[in-house]
């Protein structure tokens, strides 16, 4: 399992605008790095990030090599109704992780 740290409200009101923050562990090796060997690393990036809200995505982001590693990314939604936020990851080498953060609007 991939370590990842989400950051939402477990509560909001109907129509308010709320933040939500991630950072998932993940080295991002650029492929122009050596190695202890000489040899250039593989490329081990995350490609894209997504987020979906009652099942419409509301998020995306893409990476690209030059960024760093454990990427943080900050972004707002506005809260409409109770349910699931499900973050997706997704990266070189087959690389997939889901997170779900349940939102409870009054």
């Amino acid at each position: 399992m991939t370590p990842t740290l989400i950051k939402a409200p477990k509560t909001a009101r109907a129509g308010e605008v709320i933040e939500i923050s991630t950072t998932i562990a993940h080295p991002m090796d650029s492929g122009y790095k050596p190695g202890a060997d000489g040899k250039l690393m593989p490329r081990n990036i995350v490609q894209n990030l997504s987020c979906h809200y009652l099942g419409e995505l509301v998020f995306e982001a893409q990476f690209f090599p030059a960024i760093a590693s454990n990427p943080f990314v900050s972004f707002h939604v506005r809260a409409t109704r109770s349910g699931a936020l499900l973050l997706h990851w997704r990266g070189d080498h087959g690389f997939s992780h889901t997170e779900t953060v349940q939102l409870v609007v009054t």
